[in-house]
């Protein structure tokens, strides 16, 4: 396991559950799976808005980088999916470092569907999860991937 330094940006690291290194993962997988979402698929001939709402399921069944990042979200207990999804929040901006307990209850609160999907679907999801990571003290270039 990798030690984890504190970033310069943040005075002290705020708690979480999750495994900074299981969030490093998804983050290397979610920039490649947007490396190739970014090339965009000939074959389709939806209005972008369609496309966008449709993508996540699309590239499920026949991309494998997307598989790879739905199983390690699916492989996550109720409490890490929702640390997860409010990190991307706290990259996103929608909520502060001193937000983070709130982001997370809220995360909980609103669960209605398969988290992979909702995560999916956001551009930038790896770059959203390494600035809350960020955010919250963890210097994820002292990080290395961990599946699980």
């Amino acid at each position: 396991m990798a030690k984890i330094r504190r970033s310069v940006e943040v005075a002290e690291r705020t708690p979480i559950e999750i495994d900074p290194e299981a969030v490093y993962f998804i983050v290397l997988k979610a920039r490649e799976y947007d490396e190739k979402d970014e090339m965009g698929d000939p074959g389709l001939d939806e209005d972008p808005a369609e496309e966008a709402i449709s993508r996540g399921m699309r590239y499920y069944n026949d991309d494998p980088v997307a598989q790879e990042i739905k199983d390690a979200i699916d492989g996550l207990n109720d409490d890490h999916q929702a640390e997860l999804v409010a990190l991307m929040w706290l990259g996103r901006g929608d909520y502060t470092a001193a937000d983070w307990a709130e982001a997370t209850r809220t995360a909980r609160e609103r669960h209605t569907g398969p988290t992979a999907d909702y995560l999916l679907g956001e551009p930038m999801l790896g770059d959203y999860l390494e600035e809350g990571l960020s955010q919250l003290g963890y210097a994820v270039e002292d990080l290395e991937p961990s599946h699980g």
